[in-house]
């Protein structure tokens, strides 16, 4: 049986919010105080192999949504040693703002995306604003550009995508979020995006308010905990305490990248 290859595996900051517990979780927090949402891409490293999660929003697009932008997620590729225009393989975990901005950036690249999130992001339910309004429909409509140029790979569930790496379909947060498993020296990782933003959305049962489904976002959880060999290989999407729990991967790099594996 061939050995499962492993891979490094980074979380990389790009942009801040600063906000109150209350707005991170549905039905608000009895306990409100500062809770702050990070904004990260991720990078995983092999043997001949680079793949991006997620191209974060623009400069242009913070401004726009009151968040901080601290530096292009493409610059903080380029400080682990990664060009943006090389890059081959981008997974999307979603099409919220956040998560495929800057995709453009990314100009050989293939996307990796959900059938069910192309589905959502361009339906009926994109009319109201409950749905609609983590989406900005330039990035919805730029896939849909790439779809035509043969620059979407669609997936239909679950998926390996290079031995060691894999795609899951959980929903929840939108209709078709996936999450990223990767093999690493430490075991299994899971990369969950906002399949749980903080630490606390999974660990409490509380999820963030932005939800397509409960059922899925409860259901969700489980599945991160099935696919992950710990809860700590569980990787949250939005959460400060990532870049705490885990080394820079050189003192330079403290505050701006993690590295997971």
């Amino acid at each position: 049986m061939a050995r499962v290859p492993t891979y490094e595996v980074y979380a990389i900051k790009y942009a801040h919010h600063p906000r109150r517990a209350s707005e991170n979780f549905v039905g608000g927090d009895p306990h409100d105080g500062p809770m702050p949402l990070d904004y990260f891409v991720w990078l995983i490293r092999g043997p001949g192999r680079e793949v991006v999660v997620d191209t974060g929003f623009s400069a242009a697009v913070a401004a726009r949504r009151g968040r901080q932008h601290l530096r292009c997620p493409t610059q903080g590729l380029g400080l682990l040693g990664v060009q943006a225009d090389t890059v081959a393989d981008v997974v999307i975990t979603h099409l919220h703002y956040d998560h495929v901005g800057n995709f453009e950036r990314f100009p050989r690249a293939r996307f990796h995306l959900q059938d069910l999130e192309m589905r959502y992001a361009t339906g009926r339910h994109m009319a109201e604003a409950r749905h609609g309004g983590a989406y900005d429909v330039e990035d919805v409509v730029g896939m849909v550009r790439h779809a035509y140029a043969g620059r979407l790979c669609f997936h239909d569930g679950d998926a390996e995508l290079f031995p060691g790496i894999s795609l899951h379909l959980v929903g929840g947060h939108t209709m078709g979020l996936q999450v990223v498993r990767v093999s690493t020296r430490r075991g299994w990782v899971v990369l969950a995006s906002d399949a749980t933003h903080l630490y606390a959305n999974m660990e409490t049962s509380r999820p963030y308010p932005i939800v397509w489904s409960l059922d899925e976002m409860f259901a969700g959880f489980r599945r991160l905990r099935a696919l992950a060999d710990s809860p700590a290989h569980i990787i949250p999407g939005h959460d400060p305490l990532v870049l705490e729990r885990y080394p820079a991967p050189a003192p330079a790099l403290a505050g701006i990248a993690a590295r997971l594996d």
